[in-house]
């Protein structure tokens, strides 16, 4: 009896590993071993079997990461309390935490596990770093010294020597947002483009990257149509059964995108359905499902932590004159303050990254 009950786990353990194999082929089967050496790290989103897609913005590519972390989170308490892990970040690193900049926050949706991508240090000599927190308040450094990847540069990025009216780089904006959307890496950013407001759609796994298509919109603070301000930050939504980009832009017009338009050079016109108020820069931004409605919950620089109605955006008057506030009504959740960050940690909570006096808090917080 002994012998067989061997026999049937080892059977087990094999069409276990096989299966494993066989799920992991189609979106794994493309990275290669060796060092991923990304310019920056910046904007994140996560993929199929725990493969982290992260925006080299100064490198102007996607490196799709395998972070080998596949294990499914067990239990309904899923909460995160890490107080000061800018600060506890730079212990690990070995430095101070102004020299910490957190980039983006992203939840890995199979482990529950959180994803930093951040500079050690500042200027053209910082170091980027992606970190793995665990609700336990472990941290890890996750190495790229020796890491399953793949990598696909932008065609069309501007060039580094390219200045905004600001003085600053523009290769910096090359890509502000990137989501993973049914097959493809959907990346926000700048272009080389004389309309340089770019959307492009990568399939995954890589072989290359086509120019974008060009994005314009109707922006009711400023009162003109725009070409060259990039999209913030911007997540995937049906509307009507019909995949759309819900577009966030500085200042703050919300504009819908269909994702059947994002073909390369096209020239795509938004419809802007929102004015959210001037004098802000929306941060992050993501769609969740309550009491059988859909929202969003959209973090912003200066006007807080908003919620807003996602039902028949379809309905909403384009906006095509100049307006301050208009469009899809908007709450503003007063006990959300200093939110730097925000991602969805599962169906119920969302994840943050606050700001309290300095000290950065990794903390989850029911859905509003």
């Amino acid at each position: 009896m002994k012998t067989r009950s061997f026999s049937q786990l080892l059977l087990f353990a094999v069409i276990l590993c096989c299966s494993t194999t066989v799920a992991l082929a189609g979106s794994a089967a493309s990275l290669k071993a060796g060092k991923a050496e990304l310019k920056s790290a910046g904007p994140l989103a996560f993929g199929p079997d725990g493969i982290l897609f992260v925006g080299d913005t100064m490198g102007a590519a996607i490196f799709a990461l395998d972070t080998n972390d596949r294990t499914p989170a067990t239990g309904t308490n899923h909460s995160f309390q890490i107080k000061g892990i800018n600060q506890k970040i730079a212990a690990l690193l070995g430095t101070e935490a102004d020299q910490i900049l957190i980039h983006d926050v992203v939840v890995n949706p199979l482990s529950r596990n959180v994803y930093l991508s951040l500079s050690r240090g500042r200027g053209p000599e910082a170091v980027p770093v992606i970190m793995k927190a665990e609700a336990s308040g472990k941290l890890t450094e996750l190495s790229l010294e020796n890491i399953r990847y793949s990598k696909v540069d932008l065609p069309d990025a501007p060039d580094p020597s390219a200045k905004d009216r600001r003085g600053q780089s523009r290769r910096l904006e090359s890509i502000t947002d990137l989501k993973y959307v049914n097959g493809n890496v959907i990346v926000a950013g700048l272009s080389n483009e004389e309309f340089s407001s770019t959307l492009r759609s990568i399939p995954f796994p890589f072989q290359a990257a086509s120019k974008g298509a060009s994005i314009e919109i109707f922006h009711g603070s400023h009162g003109r149509f725009e070409t060259n301000a990039p999209v913030r930050t911007f997540v995937p939504f049906d509307i009507n059964n019909k995949p759309y980009i819900l577009a966030a832009y500085t200042c703050t017009p919300l504009v819908t995108i269909p994702v059947s338009e994002l073909k390369p050079g096209n020239k795509v016109k938004g419809t802007t359905i929102a004015e959210l108020g001037n004098r802000n820069r929306p941060l992050d931004m993501v769609v969740y499902r309550k009491g059988g409605k859909d929202y969003i919950l959209m973090a912003n620089s200066s006007r807080g932590v908003m919620k807003l109605p996602a039902a028949n955006l379809d309905k909403y008057q384009p906006i095509t004159a100049q307006t301050e506030k208009q469009g899809v009504p908007y709450e503003t959740i007063a006990s959300l303050k200093g939110v730097q960050q925000l991602d969805k940690l599962d169906d119920a909570h969302a994840l943050l990254l606050m700001d309290d006096g300095g000290s950065l808090d990794l903390r989850s917080v029911p859905l509003p």
